[in-house]
């Protein structure tokens, strides 16, 4: 009888020595990320996820900025935030692919405490069948539109002397988490902002700031309307499977993640089942989230091959259906 409850008392240890020693070892800590009174610099802010961050944002007293191209749209936005929260915002026209201009515009708006790189841009279609120059399109927009902005906001972030955490924070997707058919170009060019955000989390921590990696599901957005029409039909099958979201909800998540200082940031259960299928070497500053990485990270592998099953299935019927059917 003594064995026994001494077997159950062990059981019952290993989880709370496994979660104290996670504790002890998670990086990078767990930090709070202000919003109200710092300046956030939002890009993508005229429509969309963008558009209801800088609501957001405004509403709880930030001092914002959006970024876009159109200026048209931008004015709109101005208005229609001001209009809603009595928060009057900056705006910046600009093409996040040239360095230059967007140097000049982060140099303009000055010192950045949150900086939260929205764009992106997405085409599918098959990568035999997609352009070339569309496919750089992508690369160029969604990566290096990104490493753009970062490089022109850094320096002044760095020279902060107040000791108040900041953030850079990077929309990805789940199709960033998962590769998906027709995806190939725009999977690849948001696969890329993980790498970017994790080795940045290192360079950037000695001096206290942040990186979020925010994985949006499909969102309600006009890119989404204009995206439908072009999705191949595998494409549409398999995304079938899953809901879409709406772009304030989404907004919401983001911002509550970046003031958590979470790094992965994911706004419905399938994006949380695949930050843990895919937690790697990611940082974690959570000791709770860690300790559901190592304990589920089996049986969500499970999942996820359960999930790749139905997704080849249905590129395998679709084939053999054009086989039967020219």
């Amino acid at each position: 009888m003594a064995t026994l409850s001494l077997l159950a008392l062990l059981i019952l240890l290993i989880p709370v020595i496994l979660l104290a020693v996670l504790w002890f070892i998670v990086q990078p800590r767990s930090v709070k990320v202000p919003i109200n009174g710092r300046h956030v610099f939002i890009t993508g802010g005229s429509s969309g996820i963008g558009l209801a961050l800088a609501h957001a944002a405004a509403k709880e007293g930030a001092r914002v900025s959006i970024l876009a191209r159109n200026q048209e749209k931008l004015e709109r936005a101005r208005q229609e935030i001001l209009e809603s929260t009595g928060q009057q915002i900056s705006i910046f026209s600009a093409d996040v692919r040239d360095f230059e201009q967007v140097k000049e515009a982060l140099g303009e708006a000055g010192p950045v405490d949150v900086l939260i790189c929205n764009h992106g841009v997405y085409t599918p279609q098959e990568l035999e069948l997609q352009p070339l120059a569309t496919m750089q399109a992508m690369m160029d927009i969604n990566f290096m539109g990104t490493v753009h902005l970062i490089k022109a906001a850094l320096p002044r972030m760095k020279d902060r002397t107040d000791g108040v955490p900041c953030s850079i924070a990077l929309m990805s997707s789940q199709a960033g988490q998962v590769g998906v058919y027709g995806y190939t170009a725009y999977s690849a060019s948001k696969f890329a902002l993980r790498g970017l955000a994790e080795a940045l989390q290192q360079e950037v921590i000695p001096h206290n700031i942040r990186v979020s990696l925010i994985f949006p599901p499909d969102t309600d957005t006009p890119g989404l309307v204009e995206e439908n029409k072009m999705r191949p039909e595998i494409t549409k099958l398999i995304a079938a499977s899953s809901s879409s979201m709406d772009a304030k909800e989404v907004a919401e998540i983001t911002l509550n993640g970046i003031k958590s200082g979470k790094f992965m940031i994911t706004c419905n259960f399938d994006g949380f089942m695949l930050s843990i299928a895919t937690a790697g070497m990611s940082p974690q500053p959570s000791a709770t989230m860690a300790f559901l990485e190592v304990v589920a990270a089996g049986l969500m592998r499970i999942v996820a091959l359960c999930i790749l099953w139905g997704w080849y299935s249905t590129v395998q019927r679709w084939h053999n259906n054009q086989r039967k059917f020219p």
